[in-house]
């Protein structure tokens, strides 16, 4: 009989351990939900933001447009040109003298001008040149090109019409056709062919280069040659390369109208115009010094 009181007691002592020991074991896995587990936990899901209700200071300072109150039709061209002054088939006109100049020649002090004007739309335009030198209130040289211009590439116009010659010497009349343009690294370009009477021909080009500031150093180069050995003894040329003038200015525009400059010219003639301006008393090279004035409007 003790045994079997002995043997009850050391069982409820054994329960009342186990009781314990589990109680422990739950606190345990209540304080370390993850402890002993081979699975991660689960990825929370972020915090929602908070709201700002208050404006940026962009928002704040847009101002929404009204809506239209009267909703636009249909009009013609020239209603809708005059209302947004955008005319894309406007005509429009320039005038301007590249160079009003004077000159310290080896004849004296002479007036040189070179000047250009047209009026026309984008494609097609009716152009104006005119250049010349005069000595001692007498012309010595002067050429006036009027020719029609049509643009047909971006920087290219092709350009056709009649030359005419006065000053010193008969006057000549030549058809001309040539281009105009823009050519590689900014050189402003003109060629031209002339054909004259008596079966003269000859060619012209100009070029010209220009550094895009304030003070603007210009490069300039021009020459005529005339063709197929046609001489013209009464306005002192010869055959082949009769003239070539290269010069150098620096200008300064107090507006974009308005800039006067002064630089240096180097001029000379070849061949045979050489001789007969060396006959008459000239003298073939030349270095000038030069003060003008370059205007538009």
């Amino acid at each position: 009989m003790p045994r079997t009181k002995l043997a009850l007691l050391y069982g409820a002592l054994g329960l009342l351990a186990g009781s314990f020991a589990l109680g422990d074991e739950a606190q345990e896995s209540a304080s370390h939900p993850y402890h002993g587990s081979s699975q991660s936990p689960e990825p929370q899901p972020p915090a929602a933001p908070t709201h700002n209700d208050e404006e940026t200071t962009s928002e704040a300072a847009h101002v929404p447009p009204d809506p239209p109150q009267h909703p636009m039709g249909g009009m013609p061209y020239q209603e809708m040109a005059a209302m947004m002054q955008m005319d894309d088939t406007a005509r429009t006109e320039k005038m301007l003298f590249d160079q009003l100049e004077w000159r310290n020649t080896a004849e004296g002090n002479a007036a040189v001008w070179d000047e250009e004007g047209w009026y026309g739309g984008d494609y097609n335009k009716v152009w104006l040149r005119s250049e010349g030198e005069r000595v001692g209130g007498t012309t010595q040289s002067a050429r006036a090109d009027l020719l029609w211009d049509h643009t047909f590439a971006r920087w290219w116009s092709v350009q056709a019409g009649g030359r005419q010659d006065f000053g010193r010497g008969p006057l000549r009349t030549w058809a001309a056709i040539g281009v105009q343009g823009i050519a590689p690294y900014w050189f402003d370009t003109e060629a031209t062919f002339y054909v004259g009477e008596q079966g003269r021909t000859a060619v012209r080009l100009k070029s010209e280069y220009e550094l895009l500031f304030t003070q603007r150093l210009i490069l300039q180069a021009e020459g005529e040659a005339n063709l197929y050995g046609k001489a013209d003894p009464a306005r002192q040329l010869g055959s082949g390369l009769s003239d070539l003038e290269i010069g150098l200015r620096l200008r300064y525009e107090v507006r974009r109208e308005f800039a006067p400059y002064v630089g240096v010219v180097w001029s000379r003639a070849f061949g045979g115009t050489a001789d007969r301006v060396r006959e008459s008393g000239g003298n073939g090279s030349d270095v000038q010094f030069v003060a003008g004035l370059r205007a538009w409007f």
